[in-house]
């Protein structure tokens, strides 16, 4: 029986190259065959200069889980106002190793170490962030108020 697909240290070497490489610092590796399957499963590469802005996902069925395979992740959620509520160390072979995210909870993912890559599951389709679910109290990814929002979030950790 073919097992589907195989993640070996191959693919995971090869994708944190791509992340290294691309402009926004992250890339991400879908299993499932199509962005309209009931559950969207991927792996996400992360450098610590990716910036990833607060965001929500509003939804009922948009929990989304997180489990690390490599590196180490910083999750940082907030308030509707933009107050920090809480951290959580993810770190694969570590103390915490995964998280799930319940909808409608702001929350921003810190990397703090090069080759970071975690396996996320969520329930599709999927569906691009609505402007309600971007935190309108943070900067925009490529706003030039981002690095030091970011420098900010590591500090938390």
């Amino acid at each position: 029986m073919n097992p589907g697909q195989v993640i070996g240290r191959d693919l995971l070497d090869d994708l944190s190259a791509q992340a290294r490489q691309a402009a926004r610092r992250r890339k991400n590796f879908n299993l499932h065959r199509s962005e309209q399957e009931p559950c969207n499963r991927l792996l996400n590469a992360l450098e610590p200069d990716t910036y990833i802005p607060p965001h929500c996902h509003s939804e009922a069925t948009k929990d989304e889980t997180m489990v690390m395979v490599r590196g180490r992740l910083g999750l940082v959620m907030f308030d509707d106002a933009g107050q920090v509520t809480g951290t959580v160390l993810l770190e694969a072979g570590g103390e915490s190793v995964a998280v799930t995210i319940p909808h409608g909870l702001f929350h921003a993912l810190v990397a703090l170490a090069t080759g970071t890559i975690f396996f996320e599951a969520k329930a599709g389709p999927y569906r691009p962030l609505q402007p309600e679910e971007k935190a309108a109290w943070a900067p925009a990814e490529g706003d030039p108020a981002a690095p030091a929002f970011l420098a900010k979030l590591k500090k938390l950790f």
